[in-house]
């Protein structure tokens, strides 16, 4: 996938700590934009805000004395998304780009941007510095408002920020913000994606989509089946899925699939992986990436790694689930 040259803008809040670090943003309002000169942050006034976002934002910038942290209301521009994001509000912009699906993963430059992302505690009043979360829960119960700490992370998840319509979600907490999930995508209570990945397309996610890895229209992640990113031990592999393809519960690839590939449960593929074709030659499974028309598969009885053409179809996925 080639990278996306142009820049972008977005309009929407901050939240900002008493000493000034920039806990999130959160852009209502964002585009893609021809090359701008600088990358930068400024603060709206509120009637900028009403008329960029509209009447219901009125009185949302405000100081929150529970977290101790101020809600302001910004503007971000990024010059060009092909140069690597300089803070915390160019990371977050780049983020809901992407779970807005106006850029497809890998498609523009994230390097560095764990080094930017604070670390949060994720609360039901919003985010909170996890130094400030005893306090925020005592100034919460005394006013019975609920304070709930959903997670302790540089990544908050998706839904809060993002929620398309049009894709199932069966628990909120396993798609983080950044995450690419096309039109009629289902990731149910145990599928994972993580930011910098997702579909294209339809699909059946019951197990692991990790960082920078993307799966085409009708393909099927079986349940505790996992997809090697680019995160762990230093990858930087791009891993892609192809269409129409099925991996099997608790199987799993560090290759890409070409089209209409099958890899039979509880089979491993990695790129190391001694793989034995139909006509005796042993080969590593980095030489079959990106092939169409695979079935992976360990033979029951030898217990060797195979590969083979595919001779039949599988039915695909349920388009009752993915209308």
């Amino acid at each position: 996938m080639s990278m996306e040259l142009r820049g972008a803008s977005g309009d929407g809040f901050a939240t900002i700590t008493s000493d000034g670090r920039v806990l999130d943003a959160w852009f209502l309002r964002l585009n893609l934009v021809a090359q701008a000169d600088r990358t930068a942050t400024v603060r709206l006034t509120s009637e900028e805000i009403k008329v960029s976002l509209g009447e219901s934002v009125d009185g949302y910038a405000r100081h929150d004395d529970i977290r101790n942290v101020d809600i302001v209301s910004i503007r971000t521009d990024i010059g060009s998304l092909a140069s690597a994001p300089t803070d915390v509000h160019d990371a977050y912009l780049r983020l809901h780009l992407l779970s807005h699906r106006l850029v497809r993963p890998n498609c523009l430059n994230l390097d560095g941007i764990f080094s930017l992302l604070p670390n949060v505690a994720w609360t039901t009043l919003g985010p909170c510095e996890c130094s400030r979360v005893p306090e925020a829960r005592i100034l919460a119960r005394k006013r019975a408002l609920a304070f709930e700490v959903a997670g302790v992370d540089k990544f908050p998840r998706m839904t809060d920020y993002v929620t398309p319509a049009d894709v199932r979600i069966a628990d909120a907490d396993r798609v983080r913000l950044g995450a690419h999930l096309a039109s009629g995508t289902t990731v149910m209570h145990e599928g994972f994606c993580n930011f910098n990945a997702g579909t294209l397309g339809p699909c059946m996610v019951e197990g692991r989509i990790s960082a920078g890895v993307v799966v085409a229209s009708g393909s099927d992640i079986g349940g505790g089946a996992s997809i090697m990113g680019t995160l762990s031990g230093g990858g930087k592999e791009r891993i892609t899925v192809g269409e129409r393809c099925l991996i099997g519960a608790n199987a799993g690839i560090g290759i890409s699939l070409g089209d209409d590939c099958i890899v039979e449960a509880g089979c491993y593929v990695t790129a190391g992986a001694r793989i034995l074709l139909e006509d005796g030659i042993v080969l590593k499974a980095k030489e079959l990436s990106g092939q169409t028309g695979l079935l992976f598969r360990r033979n029951s009885q030898s217990g060797a790694l195979e590969a083979t053409r595919r001779r039949g179809i599988w039915d695909g996925l349920n388009s009752q689930l993915h209308s």
